[in-house]
């Protein structure tokens, strides 16, 4: 199998980040203590989801999948491209940076470890075989399963396996965000890294990973205010006329990060320059959609837990869309046809993070899997210290209660 596997049929349009191999999305959920909770896990009496980052997860996912929608229609439509590149300049540095900022607290301890292998790894290795079997079957009967090559959108989860795994490092060294900028500045120039775990990606977009662990609940206030809000409107315009003027003279490849620019042709020196114009881009317009995520509870809060499940599973519709050629009929090059398309999109992903769907594949989406793990000491100290604690209070209670009814 091979990640450079087309989405767009016989388009010329070469395949998103997230089309080829996403991510996972950001795991967990910011709480009132700060410290992330699992996704699709139920929280601990007394510990709160923060409804910002539900909401900016959930936005987020929403324009995942309408991002892989218009990935299927760019050829000849100028607007739609326009939309495509200022959408892929943010929407998944904003989930990296998310992941980041719920990574903080990860360490190497077997909890931890435990939940990152059952949270990503296994994940990884599930939908990897199933998008290799469904390739198979539906275009490709030799097409081989290769775990090292990743499919579609599963490059996020190598991805995050990889960037969480590093997180004590970037804890303990002085510059983190300028180190991370530095190697993806070296990423970008050198083409034989290969295609091995899409390592083109997890370098070039390391930065932003990092960023998120750097990042305090104060910032994310800071542009949440008013003013950012009024602000980021004429930005946003801005980026739009910017992305108009560059459809002609820009290939859209570059906003994908997955390749050294050597192979596109361009000179060295502009590897380092794209890498740090592309992360403050990013970095701006990450801002301005922060700045317009809703903090209170809304309808679509709750869908915020299932967005794992959003993620990896519209892949298989858009692939089939493929495959079959569903997206190679005219009506979605008027315009009217791509705004039916959008809303097809963000109806479908916003199913597939509900509930009723969380049920029924939380065995292979995030499984629990104790029996594959050894019993933590401490862990098993602790519950025995809470049982005696439980045993003493029994006793001591039952000792009063004699006590009261001997009188």
């Amino acid at each position: 199998m091979t990640s450079s596997l087309r989405p767009h049929g016989d388009r010329k349009t070469p395949p998103p980040p997230d089309q080829q191999t996403s991510g996972r999305p950001a795991s967990g959920q910011q709480t009132q203590s700060s410290r992330p909770a699992r996704s699709g896990r139920r929280t601990q009496p007394g510990r709160q989801r923060d409804a910002f980052f539900d909401n900016a997860k959930y936005l987020a996912i929403v324009l995942v999948g309408v991002g892989h929608a218009w990935g299927q229609i760019l050829d000849g439509n100028r607007t739609v491209e326009t939309l495509y590149r200022v959408l892929y300049t943010f929407h998944m540095p904003a989930f990296i940076i998310i992941s980041g900022y719920f990574s903080r607290s990860f360490d190497l301890s077997p909890k931890r470890v435990k939940r990152l292998i059952t949270g990503v790894a296994v994940p990884y290795v599930v939908f990897e075989v199933a998008y290799a079997l469904h390739r198979r079957f539906s275009e490709d009967p030799a097409n081989d399963i290769s775990l090292l090559d990743p499919t579609y959108l599963l490059w996020f989860l190598c991805a995050l396996f990889v960037w969480r795994l590093t997180t004590p490092i970037w804890r303990t060294v002085r510059w983190p965000l300028p180190i991370a900028l530095g190697i993806a500045a070296l990423a970008s120039v050198t083409p034989t890294i290969g295609n091995d775990l899409n390592m083109q990606r997890v370098l070039q977009f390391l930065p932003c990973f990092v960023l998120g662990l750097v990042l305090r609940p104060e910032h994310f206030q800071l542009v949440r205010r008013r003013s950012v809000r009024i602000l980021s409107v004429p930005v946003v315009a801005a980026a739009v006329v910017i992305g108009w003027w560059s459809v002609p003279r820009m290939e859209t490849g570059w906003f994908y990060r997955n390749a050294a620019v050597q192979d596109s042709g361009a000179p060295w020196w502009s590897g380092p320059v794209l890498t740090l114009a592309l992360f403050g881009c990013s970095l701006v317009l990450t801002a301005c959609f922060f700045a317009w995520v809703p903090g209170r509870r809304m309808w679509f809060t709750a869908l915020g837990a299932g967005t794992i499940y959003g993620y990896l599973l519209h892949g298989f519709l858009s692939k089939e869309g493929t495959f079959a050629g569903w997206f190679h009929d005219p009506v979605w090059d008027e315009p009217l046809g791509a705004v039916v398309l959008t809303v097809l999109a963000a109806s479908v992903i916003t199913l597939l993070c509900t509930k009723p769907v969380q049920r029924v594949l939380r065995c292979v989406v995030e499984p629990r899997m104790d029996w594959a793990f050894k019993r933590d000491p401490g862990e098993a100290a602790r519950v025995r210290e809470r049982r005696e604690e439980h045993e003493v209070r029994d006793a001591r209670a039952s000792s009063e209660a004699g006590e009261k009814v001997s009188v």
